[in-house]
């Protein structure tokens, strides 16, 4: 089946997408002498990881199912990080995981000779309280009181006695001339540790697949690093992999009257898109303009009783109907990951679709998947 007749609401994936996002990455890895690992918190549906595991090194892992899912279906290597680690869950970890970074200097001495000891890389992320992110303060870990990472005044005395490796991780969504800024704070505080450390792991963060990203700034920095300071070089981006190759399709409800058209979908922002009202933002809309920029302005809302569930205003050239469907896009990255069924909204689709555009169906979730995540 087509794009136009798989049943609403969907998440499609378009593959040619994805594995043109894969290959830009894939140039980058090769021409800058790093390994890029897939940041699994941002996408992982795993039915598409024989084809990105193609092109990239390996997975990062935010806990132990991700790593659990990591090692099942990614060849590659497998790195974890995360605030802090459960004894029990590092049991597992220690069989599974080939780095593991640690955010303190407590779970670094609490954990790090065990992994050690178990042949795992162990690495300090580091808070070079360089802050770049301008408006997206919620997703910023250089903030004032952030929890991650651990500043110069905190670094411990013995620290290369302690670790194989550093992490850096602060950027959301930017250019490689973030990426050139919090390197000089980096170098500024931590060059000394830089010189006598393995590995370093620039984090995620990096729109490397947008256009007019300015990747061979990229490459020339990461090279630099690299060969400044004799380094393995790891990135580990989440949104450049499947940024713009995936769709949300939904149908329109009814429409509403009060005060203007307001929209009701069978998609949720709550439910199916929850950074839009997290982060917040806007999402792209195939064939949707900005509000008033075309003759039929229509807010877009869903079918769930929270009154702020609105997903936003767009304009359209022609007059919106019931029973017409709309596609969200840009929807791979960080919308089924975060999914959720409140309200008794069922989860969408998932679809993959080819370059022929055929649509084929990977999985299709009921009641049961609601049911069954309550007692």
């Amino acid at each position: 089946m087509k794009l136009e007749q798989v049943p609403t609401p969907a998440y499609v994936i378009d593959l040619a997408k994805l594995e043109a996002n894969c290959r830009i990455l894939h140039y980058v890895q090769e021409e800058a002498g790093c390994k890029i690992l897939l940041a699994q918190k941002a996408y992982s549906l795993y039915k598409t990881y024989p084809l990105i595991s193609q092109y990239l090194s390996g997975t990062t892992a935010s806990g132990l199912y991700e790593a659990k899912l990591a090692r099942e279906e990614f060849p590659g290597e497998v790195h974890v990080f995360a605030p802090a680690f459960k004894d029990a869950d590092l049991e597992e970890l220690l069989e599974i995981t080939d780095h593991i970074v640690f955010n303190s200097e407590r779970q670094l001495r609490k954990h790090g000779a065990r992994c050690r000891d178990a042949g795992v890389s162990v690495g300090l992320r580091l808070n070079p309280q360089c802050s770049t992110q301008g408006d997206h303060a919620l997703y910023n870990p250089c903030a004032p009181g952030s929890r991650f990472g651990v500043t110069l005044d905190k670094i411990p005395s013995d620290l290369l006695d302690l670790v194989d490796g550093l992490h850096f991780h602060t950027l959301c969504e930017q250019g490689a001339d973030d990426l050139q800024t919090t390197l000089k704070a980096v170098e500024a505080q931590f060059g000394s540790y830089l010189h006598e450390v393995k590995w370093l792991n620039m984090g995620g963060g990096h729109h490397i697949t947008r256009e007019g990203y300015d990747v061979d700034l990229l490459i020339s920095e990461i090279k630099r690093i690299r060969e400044t300071y004799n380094l393995e070089i790891y990135i580990e981006p989440g949104e450049a992999i499947a940024l713009n190759a995936g769709y949300l399709a939904t149908e329109v409800l009814d429409i509403v009257e009060n005060g203007m058209e307001i929209l009701v979908l069978d998609a949720s922002a709550t439910c199916h898109m929850p950074d839009v009202l997290e982060m917040p933002y806007r999402p792209p809309l195939r064939n949707g303009f900005e509000a008033q920029e075309k003759a039929h302005t229509y807010r877009l809302s869903s079918n769930t009783c929270l009154t702020g569930d609105v997903i936003g205003d767009y304009s359209f050239e022609n007059p919106v109907q019931i029973g017409d469907r709309l596609y969200f896009e840009d929807m791979a990255i960080y919308s089924f990951v975060k999914n959720n069924t409140f309200n008794g909204i069922g989860l969408p689709s998932l679809y993959l679709m080819d370059e022929q555009g055929d649509c084929s169906l990977v999985k299709a979730f009921g009641y049961q998947d609601f049911k069954g995540r309550l007692s």
